[in-house]
């Protein structure tokens, strides 16, 4: 079967798809321009379907460069048989391609190997043989020079036998198959281990079946045995196990030599196979594990980074404390800072009245229309000041609970410095939140996407792996909204498609020198920005001050003339588009070859032409105003509560009802009937109603259900 209908076959689209995608990227096409302005040859792939392909393309160029080198290695040594060669070509998966060649590796000073040098691989050789004898008898002959006893013969032929049965691809086949269904994970806590908090007492005595154990639990034990406090095993019925190695490394029951194989099935098995098979399974465990909760804090980062904008809107920024104080930053509707000042209504200082006074006259000095506070240290406390001084001053001003993750990481950032170097590091914080608020695109995608904390044991995974992941999500997002060019920071268009850090940065110089952009075709002049990044880069950047109305949508330079010849059609001109006239006017067009665009372009262009400002991310629930805060003594079972979900975890998801505490929803709580997993039913940043299942002050805890109670 050929690579790509290999790839085709497991993500379950056409042959030919595959075959298109792979085509592109090998001509440096990136995945957002693919998705985007490809779709007749993709046959509308999204981006996920597209990277999915890119993946496994390159997972399968590096297993088939892995079966040359095995092969020419194993050749080499002039071993390789036709039925050898056919094995190795025809396996589908790495692990394959390295049991086949594990009896031709070169490998450590082994007790086998020590046997061998002894002059004793001859007697392993007969013993496999079967003859109809006693071990004791074929090992005799081998007494002599370094041999000086029977037992020691009889052990190095021993030694040789269990490594060649270890290095049997079928037996590790055999095993690795039945380890899959019958092994057990158990944990047990370690003799003298600390665990102050008892963070691990589930696990203090715990076992579970290797194919049930869920993801979250998996790094839950990781950790555990990380810090010290856990002692982890794979553990399985060793009769079966070794009955599995099968009848061809042993003679029938009757036959002297069984009791001596059977042994050595009993060696290979407990010093070679069920090692290698631990870590093996342990691996793949923490492999699975780490592929969830990437996938998890990827699904909240893109809905994190797609929360809608609220534009034109004067912020005031808070960025919560106990002693350094409330750090107070009012940004215009432009995220222009107008004014940074202080507030200390909090202990140890308790100087409310004045802070509450501060506030007051700011909110009567500047047209603020909604504060944005962050939800670290002190925000309910702060929450809580907010409310009161709106209740006292009698603004119609709402304030907003703002994910402030990440946001100490950027204001002490390079990036921060240049665009603030006048402002302390705190100050910097509380310009961030309330720029989150404004555009949280633009804002968060200063921030590493790792420390935006929106996931599960993302600590306890591969970093690569994350960076990685959430680097595509990121790019996915910023190239699905689109870039204004004449506004963007370099951060934001780094993550433009074909757009690298230092071209991002010379668009943001050339800017600064020439002056605002007014058209796409002045983007050539950028330094380094070449004819290939041009054409990968200018259809998700916008230029709203452009001349020619085009230049102001997701449509691609290279479909212009498709436009226009639909403007013509339409009977309109390109100064209507996006009026309600344009709207009904292009509802009318048919679609025609001689546009030279296909039916999915011609559809874009379309879109594009009636809604040239359509910004995704409107689709997305707008954050939840506020102007009151209740208190956890205020919740009673069965209270009816709207609140934002602020985390998705496997387990359920966190909502924020405003009390200090986030509520649980569990993952059975979510909807009435089965849930595989809570981001089929919700992602960060819904909108969601509530009721209140369960309080416990003492220990801050609140739990939800999003189940109506008339519905149970």
């Amino acid at each position: 079967m050929k690579i790509h209908e290999q790839i085709a076959k497991e993500l379950q689209i056409k042959a030919s798809q595959v075959s298109q995608v792979i085509a592109l990227l090998e001509d440096a096409k990136t995945v957002p321009f693919i998705a985007r302005y490809r779709k007749e040859q993709t046959g509308s792939l999204d981006e996920v379907q597209i990277k999915a392909i890119e993946d496994r393309f390159a997972y399968m160029n590096q297993l088939a460069d892995r079966k040359e080198e095995v092969l020419r290695v194993i050749e080499e040594q002039g071993k390789l048989t036709q039925e050898l060669r056919k094995q190795i070509e025809e396996a589908t998966v790495l692990q394959r391609v390295e049991d086949y060649y594990r009896p031709y590796k070169q490998k450590k000073r082994t007790k086998a190997t020590i046997a061998k040098e002894l002059g004793l691989e001859p007697l392993a050789t007969e013993v496999l043989k079967w003859p109809s004898t006693t071990p004791e008898k074929l090992a005799g002959p081998y007494v002599k020079g370094d041999i000086e006893t029977i037992e020691q013969a009889l052990q190095g032929a021993s030694d040789i036998i269990a490594e060649m049965i270890s290095d049997d691809p079928d037996v590790r086949s055999t095993l690795r198959a039945f380890y899959k269904r019958q092994a057990r994970i158990t944990t047990k806590l370690k003799k003298g281990a600390v665990d102050e908090k008892a963070v691990f007492e589930m696990y203090y005595e715990y076992s579970e079946a290797v194919s049930k154990i869920v993801p979250h639990r998996t790094l839950a034990i990781n950790r555990g045995e990380k810090e010290d406090v856990l002692r982890v095993a794979i553990e399985v019925d060793v009769d079966q196990a070794v009955a599995k190695i099968g009848s061809r490394w042993t003679p029938p029951t009757s036959h002297p030599l069984f009791s001596y194989t059977q042994t050595i099935l009993l060696d290979a098995w407990k010093r070679l196979i069920h090692p290698a098979l631990e870590r093996e399974i342990r691996s793949e465990l923490t492999e699975v594990a780490e592929a969830q909760a990437i996938h998890i804090f990827a699904e909240n980062l893109k809905s994190l980074l797609l929360q809608p904008p609220i534009k034109g809107k004067v912020v005031l920024g808070v960025d919560p404390a106990f002693r350094t104080g409330c750090k107070l930053a009012i940004i215009d509707e432009n995220g222009k800072v107008l004014k940074i000042d202080a507030i200390y209504p909090h202990a140890p200082m308790n100087k409310v009245k004045e802070a509450q006074d501060k506030i007051i006259r700011l909110l009567k000095d500047f047209p603020i229309s909604l504060i944005a506070i962050g939800n670290g240290t002190a925000s309910r406390e702060t929450e809580q000041f907010i409310a009161e001084c709106l209740r006292i001053s009698g603004s119609d001003a709402a304030y907003v609970i703002v994910n402030e993750a990440g946001a100490s990481v950027y204001s002490a950032s390079e990036t921060a410095r240049q665009e603030f170097p006048e402002l302390q590091v705190e100050q910097r914080s509380a310009v961030s939140i309330a720029r989150r608020l404004q555009d949280p695109l633009s804002e968060l995608v200063k921030i590493e996407p790792k420390a935006v904390g929106v996931g599960q044991y993302q600590h306890d995974v591969t970093q690569k792996k994350l960076a990685e992941s959430l680097h595509f999500v990121v790019e996915t997002a910023v190239n699905q909204v689109g870039v204004d060019v004449n506004t963007a920071s370099s951060s934001l268009l780094q993550y433009v498609a074909g757009l690298s850090k230092a071209v991002a940065e010379n668009v943001v110089a050339l800017r600064n020198e020439t002056g605002t952009f007014t058209s796409r075709t002045q983007l050539k002049k950028v330094p380094r920005l070449g004819a290939k990044t041009y054409e990968q880069a200018i259809g998700f950047l916008r230029v709203p001050e452009a001349k020619n109305p085009l230049d102001k949508t997701a449509i691609h330079p290279e479909s212009y003339s498709a436009a226009e010849q639909i403007i013509k059609q339409a009977g309109l001109t390109l100064k209507q588009i996006g009026t309600p006239e344009a709207q009904q006017a292009l509802d009318a067009i048919v679609y025609s070859e001689e546009l030279g665009v296909g039916k999915e372009t011609f559809k874009d262009i379309v879109d594009a032409l009636k809604r040239p400002q359509r910004d995704p991310r409107d689709a997305y629930p707008q954050p939840l105003l506020k102007t009151d805060i209740l208190k956890l003594e205020d919740l009673k079972p069965g209270m009816e509560l709207q609140g934002t979900v602020r985390n998705v975890v496997d387990f359920g998801a966190f909502v924020d009802i405003g009390v200090k505490q986030d509520g649980l929803v569990h993952i059975s709580k979510l909807k009435k009937g089965f849930v595989r997993h809570p981001l089929e039913v919700v992602s960060l940043g819904d909108i969601v109603t509530v009721w209140i299942e369960g309080v416990s002050i003492e220990k801050g805890r609140v739990a939800l259900t999003m189940v109506s109670p008339e519905k149970n």
